[in-house]
């Protein structure tokens, strides 16, 4: 009865100073004669909630380094927290210099054009009540970071570091920047009245399809497959990292989402903001039950944890597009679906012998191209039907694959893109960087040059 009576004491005391902090904050603001205006107060508004959801997207790094790391052998996990880390630094940097002003290039309505270095000589078309240039900058290279992470599952265990770094710079610098700008700089994809509402197509196919390229160019893992075809199974160091890593990233996809809507206040936007926030989680949840199905019949009568948690994967990715504006029914259909897609495309994979170890092309370049369909035959609104639909999920599948193939076989054919057989079967972490996660299970002793 204390402990209760102590308990409310301390919340009438917090409510009360909260309410004495604005009233002396608004004398405050009286005796300085400030007088804020709707517009004004809306637009602090506006580019704060802006903020919050950039931050959560980029938040969403760690989510990938978790499940990424967790999904691949304990030898590597300091590869793949390297690799996501310079995903950020790295492209982050190259798209402040060049590839904010692809993906803004102006009203060009074209394919390719260029609207000056950094963020100030941006021409990025804008209304008065849309976020500043500033904090659409940190929305967009947290996208920018999330599309070149993808590649990094893909391409896990075998893959050189300065290949990689080589590749990131490429996809963050001018291949993202550019499919974007066909839609969300005014191209011609948006001239044609093709939709993708938060990037299932633009963000998620891209990297999707950048990641098949590599893992094609690549070949699969030693041991991955036997002579027959048949495939063996090569589980992730830790479902605890990679099941904290996708709750992670269900909680960034709130910010990459509503965030989406690109503003808070006014009753439209407002209904729009928690219209997508309701879709986005029922989508997850439908994907993950659907995904568990499934599996239950492809592993033997068992269910998986990690197919159903690339099932939750796959209903974000397959909402993405059309998150504003499909019931919430479709919502769960389009999620539930995506989850089916992704657990038959990583079978698929599988027989066609490509060796992805997350499942990032299942999840984001199928599970992608799934929600700009579903766009059209959800019934969004927003979109021009179903041809046009199909024709911007073609262009994103090709522009990705066909491009990054070109980068990654270039990279084999100067003889940087593969780690020896010897270091592979060390460890990335050993081999390219000199050092284990895991200290007390192996030594920190890089093996020489060579085989």
């Amino acid at each position: 009865m204390m402990k209760n009576t102590f308990r409310y004491a301390r919340m009438v005391v917090s409510g009360l100073m909260i309410a004495l902090t604005f009233l002396i904050a608004g004398a405050a603001f009286a005796q300085d004669g400030v007088d804020f205006s709707t517009a004004e107060i809306a637009f602090a508004i506006d580019n704060f909630v802006m903020f919050i959801c950039a931050v959560l997207v980029l938040f969403m790094q760690a989510g990938f380094a978790m499940v990424e790391a967790g999904l691949n052998g304990g030898k590597n996990t300091i590869n793949v927290l390297f690799k996501n880390l310079m995903d950020m630094a790295l492209g982050g940097l190259l798209f402040f210099v060049v590839g904010y002003g692809l993906m803004y290039p102006g009203d060009f309505n074209g394919i390719l054009g260029f609207g000056g270095v950094g963020i100030a000589n941006s021409t990025r078309i804008v209304a008065d009540y849309l976020p500043t240039n500033e904090v659409d900058f940190l929305f967009q290279v947290a996208f920018a970071a999330t599309a070149a992470t993808i590649v990094s599952g893909a391409v896990a265990g075998r893959m050189q570091f300065r290949s990689y770094l080589i590749y990131s710079a490429i996809l963050t610098a001018i291949i993202y920047p550019i499919a974007g700008s066909w839609k969300w700089g005014g191209g011609f994809l948006d001239a044609m009245g093709f939709y993708d509402f938060a990037g299932s197509l633009i963000v998620h196919a891209v990297g999707g399809f950048a990641g098949l390229a590599g893992a094609i160019v690549l070949g699969p893992r030693i041991g991955r497959f036997n002579k027959d075809g048949s495939a063996n199974a090569m589980p992730g160091h830790n479902i605890t990292a990679a099941t904290l890593g996708v709750f992670i990233l269900l909680i960034g996809w709130f910010g990459f989402n509503p965030g989406s809507v690109l503003a808070m206040t006014g009753e439209a936007s407002t209904l729009a903001v928690v219209l997508t926030a309701v879709n986005t989680f029922l989508a997850a949840c439908a994907g993950t039950i659907g995904a568990m199905i499934l599996s239950y019949f492809v592993n033997g009568g068992k269910p998986d944890l990690a197919i159903s948690l690339n099932g939750l994967l796959a209903g974000l990715v397959g909402i993405t597009a059309n998150a504003d504006g499909v019931s919430n029914l479709s919502a769960i259909g389009i999620g539930f679906i995506a989850g089916l897609l992704v657990v038959g495309a990583m079978v698929a994979l599988e027989k066609l012998q490509i060796d992805d170890p997350v499942g990032a092309f299942p999840v984001h370049g199928v599970c992608g191209i799934w929600g700009g369909i579903a766009t059209a035959l959800f019934g969004h609104a927003g979109t021009a039907g179903l041809g046009v639909q199909l024709i911007g999920s073609l262009v994103y599948a090709s522009w990705a694959f066909v491009t990054m193939f070109g980068v990654f076989y270039a990279l084999r054919a100067m003889g940087i893109l593969r780690v020896s057989k010897r270091e592979e079967i060390e460890g990335l972490d050993i081999a390219e960087h000199a050092g284990t996660s895991y200290p007390e299970f192996g030594s920190t002793t890089a093996f020489p040059a060579g085989d």
